[in-house]
């Protein structure tokens, strides 16, 4: 097992990444962190990771007053930052400014509502990677319920956050 400047020891990642080590990775920051929690994650495989949905997200303002439901598209972005964090632990040595940014969808299909109080399960699965383009296979979860289901693409960027 070889280690990472940010956070020890590059490998089976448990509960220890918390939205401190989410954020060490991923550019994003709130309100658009969509990932609080990673727990688990097999580089070159999987990753599974958890997002709790508040009544205090600022898009339940808008979507839809009085009726609450998480956009179908946020869920999908929480997922596509599920593929940003296991693509980051797949790359043996990602380079310091390395960043994995959302480029595409396909299959994308919604089951059921994700509303204020859920725990969202994001299951990514690493697919195939060809000149840069990450593919993976994704299902967002509510219990034993499969909410949302897409092949999602990412893709590498050097830049400065």
């Amino acid at each position: 097992m070889t280690t990472n400047e940010l956070d020890g020891p590059i490998g089976i990642v448990g509960p220890e990444l918390d939205i401190q080590g989410i954020m060490k990775r991923l550019p994003q920051r709130y309100p658009f962190l969509m990932i609080d929690r990673v727990l688990e994650c097999t580089p070159g495989e999987s990753l599974t990771a958890l997002k709790n949905v508040s009544i205090n997200e600022p898009y339940f303002q808008g979507h839809f007053p009085g009726i609450p439901v998480m956009p179908g598209v946020l869920i999908m972005e929480a997922l596509a930052q599920a593929t940003g964090v296991l693509a980051f632990y797949t790359e043996k040595e990602p380079p310091k400014n390395m960043k994995f940014l959302f480029v595409g969808i396909n299959k994308a299909r919604f089951k059921r509502q994700v509303l204020p109080g859920d725990q969202l399960l994001l299951q990514v699965g690493y697919l195939r990677r060809k000149r840069g383009i990450w593919v993976f296979s994704a299902k967002a979860r509510v219990n034993d319920s499969i909410v949302a289901t897409a092949e999602l693409m990412c893709a590498e960027k050097e830049m400065v956050v």
